[in-house]
């Protein structure tokens, strides 16, 4: 009895299905994914159980690190610029268009107003490695960090302020940024915090 041939077939897959559906999830998330902003500081913020998302737009940020020197950014450019020439005009300080080209572009600022011409006209990477050594003044004699806040809110009254701290920074500096904003009054303002395990929490 002659034994029955089984017909070969091929084990060829056509992926283009999967191709095309690799490279529109790529696009997705390319197109939806928002970019972390550059930060002059390590920080490594305290945790806690609240879920409260923070807004995406008209955010102005304020970063604190652990030796308490204070940064600030702002999600728009047109509000970066508008910003730091009311706060020019205010010190008596005026920049050109190419420094404001400059400043616009900048993820984090913290420079005394005084030596921002200076700052500004330091390459990218050479801003990078000066930026941290600075902070916004925050003491009671020369306190531009206070002006910086007022002027921002006066140029986009729809600002959200977050902070961002340390959990090492000294609490004075904290509560010194607090009672700067509680002065201007506002007392609205985001903490930013790491989400912490409410179950791990209570052992």
């Amino acid at each position: 009895m002659s034994k029955v041939k089984v017909a070969r077939k091929s084990t060829r897959i056509d992926m283009t299905a999967m191709s095309d559906v690799t490279v529109l999830l790529l696009t997705f998330f390319m197109l939806t994914s928002t970019f972390v902003k550059k930060e002059p500081v390590q920080v490594t913020t305290p945790g806690s159980v609240s879920e409260i998302k923070i807004p995406e737009t008209n955010v102005l940020s304020i970063l604190i690190d652990p030796k308490g020197k204070v940064f600030m950014s702002m999600d728009k450019q047109a509000d970066m610029v508008n910003t730091l020439d009311s706060v020019g005009s205010h010190y008596g300080v005026t920049f050109t268009e190419q420094e404001k080209k400059k400043f616009k572009i900048a993820q984090t600022f913290g420079i005394p107003i005084k030596s921002m011409k200076a700052f500004l006209a330091l390459k990218g990477e050479e801003q990078d490695k000066v930026l941290g050594n600075y902070g916004i003044p925050t003491d009671s004699l020369d306190n531009q960090f206070k002006v910086w806040i007022q002027k921002a809110k006066a140029v986009n009254p729809a600002f959200r302020i977050a902070i961002k701290a340390d959990q090492k920074t000294p609490y004075k500096v904290i509560k010194n940024v607090m009672n700067s904003l509680l002065d201007l009054r506002e007392n609205r303002y985001n903490l930013i915090t790491s989400l912490k395990n409410e179950t791990a929490n209570k052992k």
